[in-house]
């Protein structure tokens, strides 16, 4: 059985290329899963691109990001002189790391003398960062190559980000999140003599979201009645077909990450999920002979059963059919860029 992700190779790529012409300084980010696509995928596809310098999430990726891609790695986790003195990597000068207070510039320093750092200041997204009060005097003591912004989802950034360009007025370049390229044009006409360096993951690597599409394998397919019990917990089904399919739980098959159902629109969705989910009446992911079946029972560890009305004519063993995920939290058994 299998459960992969097919990349049109060109068309994709061509939607890679448009983004980083259209947003000059772009930082590609590649962490987590790689988007979907795997981390030593995207670091090949940044080497392609020619960008100087990628961003990883997280200190534990810095190894294989040091190995497959030959420039600039800039870790947007916060060094912590706890968590993160002994690593082994922090001798490579091609690492760039944040920092947010003077403690664990200390720290670096004492491990790599000429090691180089961004500041991060706190901005309202409240995560993590020095405060716009101090982030100047850090940046000097520093000596920093940037200070970085990780800013809200959305847009109205430009404000917040003048502040601390107005508290920091000898930092030339700025690394930023979440910001659009509208607001990245006003703010380098308002600061000429600033670099804006938009570290971009989301908008990038899904440029096209036609380009690509997760595909699972039919396992099998047999007829059954009205309330035929079937898998782990013998719940009874409808008539039809029951369908099964490879994909499960290991690859992220309806694990959803929480949402925050800001809106009533989305608050009503969210109720009727759960009634739904009460009920076992929870549509699946699959896209079977034009329709969006429901599970038979929530999915397994790698393959799912489904259930397909009656009337709808089955699909055939071997058959592959479509699957709609949220590749952030997809675990593909391969990709396959054609």
């Amino acid at each position: 059985m299998s459960f992969v992700l097919h990349v049109d190779g060109e068309r994709w790529r061509a939607g890679l290329d448009r983004v980083v012409a259209e947003r000059p300084g772009i930082v590609p980010v590649i962490k987590g899963n790689g988007y979907g696509f795997g981390r030593d995928l995207l670091c090949a596809e940044a080497s392609r691109l020619g960008v100087p310098t990628i961003a990883v999430g997280t200190y534990a990726e810095v190894p294989e990001a040091l190995a497959a891609f030959g420039c600039d790695v800039l870790v947007m986790e916060p060094y912590r002189a706890a968590i993160h003195a002994g690593l082994p990597d922090l001798l490579d000068t091609r690492l760039v790391h944040t920092v947010t207070t003077a403690t664990d510039v200390e720290s670096l320093r004492s491990v790599l003398a000429e090691a180089r750092v961004v500041v991060e200041g706190l901005t309202s997204m409240n995560r993590f960062g020095a405060p716009v009060g101090e982030v100047g005097d850090l940046a000097v003591a520093a000596d920093a190559v940037g200070v970085t912004l990780h800013l809200p989802l959305g847009t109205g950034h430009v404000e917040e980000i003048a502040r601390f360009i107005a508290a920091v007025p000898r930092v030339q370049t700025w690394f930023v999140s979440h910001v659009s390229a509208r607001e990245v044009s006003t703010l380098a006409e308002r600061f000429p003599d600033h670099t804006f360096r938009p570290r971009i993951g989301t908008d990038l690597w899904y440029a096209d979201k036609g380009s690509y599409e997760v595909r699972a394998d039919v396992l099998d397919v047999r007829p059954v009645a009205k309330g035929t019990r079937v898998g782990y917990r013998q719940r009874p089904v409808a008539g039809g077909h029951l369908v099964v399919v490879s994909g499960g739980t290991c690859h992220g098959v309806a694990m959803e990450s929480p949402s925050s159902a800001a809106t009533l629109r989305s608050r009503a969705i969210a109720v009727t999920e759960g009634v739904l989910e009460a009920a076992h009446r929870v549509r699946s992911p699959f896209t079977v002979s034009g329709t969006t079946p429901r599970f038979a029972e929530p999915p397994h560890m790698q393959c799912s059963l489904l259930v397909l009305p009656e009337g709808v004519t089955p699909p055939r063993v071997g058959d592959e059919v479509p699957v709609r995920m949220r590749l952030t939290t997809t675990s593909p058994d391969a990709v396959v860029v054609d």
